[in-house]
């Protein structure tokens, strides 16, 4: 082991509540509250047994939980993923409250999860486990209750049957009950472009506080899902020199910049940088490590730690995934003077033009992508002026400053509700 690892740093709950600690001990919260935000409100955890293609039955395991409905319905993702656990999805649900508070929109914190490898799996057998899962859930999801999204592993055709699962039980069409999905359901536009979107915003308004031309600036971004690919073609339109991209069997790089538009160009064919002709191979672990001026991290938890965040090089940090960097490596990246864009608002792109897609589809009134674009624009540059106004007003880091922001606008609708006994 490395003697600079902390032990257990990488459990995503514990990470969350490490940096809820901080926030409620800084705001002075009374324990009472302390107690009721940081405990989720509900959790699910259910069976799904489906006949798979060759005729065996299988039984999978599925989580929902409901961190809080203070501001409004849960919102969330659901992830498909083989290494899914009840603690990881604690964790993105409390997350998901603090981020909904961030952007100011009505939701709180919600996430699911199916243990499944969905590359193994063919589109009937996701179809299955989708169906049974939420037919499981039933009870606790809806429009007014907790609305689901994409998240790792899904997508738009997964919403689309959840939708359809949903409406089949209820027996009337509910676009409501979800978003990400595709346009001719309910979907809104640029909801696929959301999270990029939101991180380019972030970037910008970071680079303008940090007195840097994002023409003169480089980039490294870990993922090459939607939205490392869409965070990518962003930053080039910006000006920004694109240098590196990684998926899951590793990461290409030309310090000259990538032609990224030739990148998502293999990426949709091939759906692997595997056989990409330019640029020289690099380990996903490497990518982090370059002489960047901004590195994106858009891929999964805990890949900045103890053991490497002393060697990052980027003096920006934009967080594409949720919690890439784990509670023991903040004080090193603090030490190192990065400006760390955390993910409760870098990526809360995604769950704004939810909550957009969610108006629309309750009001069966759709706006136009510039209308949806204009809207994130606002809604971002405001966050994230909020919160650097918060990490001024207490002297913290912007990622304790979100917790903050989140935390406070989160405590104070549940004083005003009050406790009902």
């Amino acid at each position: 082991m490395n003697p600079n690892q902390v032990i257990g740093e990488e459990n995503p709950f514990e990470a969350m509540h490490a940096r809820f600690d901080l926030a409620a001990n800084k705001l002075g919260l009374d324990q009472g509250l302390y107690r009721i935000l940081r405990t989720p409100d509900r959790e699910l955890t259910v069976a799904i047994p489906v006949y798979m293609d060759d005729g065996s039955l299988q039984v999978f395991t599925g989580y929902r939980v409901q961190h809080s409905l203070a501001r409004g319905p849960a919102k969330g993702g659901i992830r498909y993923d083989p290494n899914v656990t009840i603690d990881e999805v604690r964790a993105l649900a409390a997350w998901m409250t603090w981020k909904c508070a961030v952007v100011n929109v009505p939701f709180g914190g919600g996430k699911g999860g199916v243990v499944c490898s969905p590359s193994k799996l063919s589109m009937g057998e996701m179809e299955r486990i989708t169906r049974r899962y939420v037919a499981n859930i039933l009870d606790i999801i809806g429009p007014d209750r907790d609305v689901p999204a994409p998240d790792m592993g899904t997508n738009g055709q997964v919403m689309a049957w959840i939708m359809d699962t949903y409406s089949m039980h209820v027996r009337k069409a509910s676009t409501a009950v979800v978003t990400g999905k595709p346009v001719g359901l309910g979907g809104s536009l640029g909801r696929i472009e959301a999270t990029g979107r939101g991180l380019q915003i972030c970037a910008r308004e970071a680079l303008k506080m940090m007195g840097r031309d994002p023409k003169t600036c480089t980039a490294a971004v870990q993922g090459a899902g939607n939205v490392g690919q869409v965070t990518a073609m962003y930053l080039d339109q910006m000006g920004v020199k694109v240098c590196a991209i990684s998926d899951i069997t590793g990461a290409i790089v030309d310090e000259k910049g990538l032609d990224v538009t030739a990148v998502r160009t293999h990426l949709a064919k091939f759906r692997t940088l595997e056989g990409y002709g330019e640029g020289d191979r690099i380990t996903n672990a490497q990518l982090l490590e370059l002489p960047v001026d901004i590195l994106v991290p858009a891929a999964t938890e805990n890949v900045i730690n103890s053991r490497n965040a002393a060697n990052i090089k980027a003096k920006l940090l934009v967080e594409g995934a949720n919690g890439p960097v784990t509670a023991a490596a903040d004080k090193l990246l603090d030490e190192k003077g990065v400006f760390v864009v955390p993910d409760i608002l870098a990526n809360a792109g995604g769950v704004s033009v939810s909550y957009f897609e969610w108006v629309q589809d309750r009001m069966g009134y759709f706006w136009t992508e510039k209308e949806v674009d204009d809207r994130l624009e606002a809604m971002m540059t405001k966050a994230f002026s909020d919160v650097v106004d918060m990490a001024r007003r207490f002297e913290v880091s912007n990622r304790i400053a979100a917790y903050l922001l989140g935390i406070d606008r989160v405590a104070k609708i549940t004083r005003m509700r009050g406790i009902y006994a």
